[in-house]
């Protein structure tokens, strides 16, 4: 139990290698390693719509989940990453409802896109971190950067020429349509432009 690493999640990218995959890029807490890992576009969507602070107009499945989870009663406790073999990584649920605690195998993407649902801890070993993290170092100081990672948002310069007014009207048609991967884009160059 001593050596589990707490981790957030730092954003989202398109995996340039894998056609359809993204990389989810999970952080160590107070701490300058980074993990990543591949997973589907549904997963990347579902977790991109809670970065992004989205409320869908239907809920997801990870919401239903939570939902159901919660009408009777039953709280997650955190998530735990417990393997890594043959680049796929293991972890598993732990939910109690006050009396019984149980522990469930889940693919690490739904497990992570419940976790940010429901605000419990993600965990890992130290053993996984060293085996799987890597350190963004600073170009200019070759220290561990402090810096996040751009989320795939970051990474559209065309949109970022467009007036405010036109990217709200996106912005609204990608969530009626419900397309939250685009949307979480629009949102996030919205925000940039508002900070300027």
């Amino acid at each position: 139990m001593n050596d589990r690493i707490h981790l957030r999640v730092l954003g989202l990218s398109y995996n340039q290698l894998q056609n359809g995959a993204f990389a989810l890029l999970l952080a160590q807490v107070d701490g300058p390693y980074r993990i990543p890992i591949v997973i589907g576009a549904a997963e990347a969507q579902s977790i991109a719509i809670r970065i992004e602070g989205i409320t869908p107009p239907r809920p997801f499945t990870h919401d239903l989940f939570v939902s159901f989870a919660q009408a009777f009663g039953v709280r997650l406790q955190e998530v735990f990453i417990y393997k890594f073999e043959d680049g796929i990584f293991s972890s598993e649920l732990t939910f109690s409802d006050g009396d019984r605690t149980i522990v469930l195998d889940a693919r690490t993407s739904d497990a992570i896109a419940i976790a940010m649902r429901t605000g419990a801890p993600i965990l890992t070993t130290r053993a996984i971190l060293d085996e799987t993290g890597f350190i963004i170092e600073d170009e200019d100081t070759g220290e561990p950067s402090s810096h996040p990672e751009p989320t795939p948002a970051a990474q559209a310069p065309k949109l970022e020429n467009y007036a405010l007014e036109e990217l709200e009207n996106m912005l609204k048609k990608y969530i009626d349509d419900e397309n939250y991967e685009e949307a979480a884009r629009i949102s996030e160059i919205i925000k940039k432009k508002k900070n300027q």
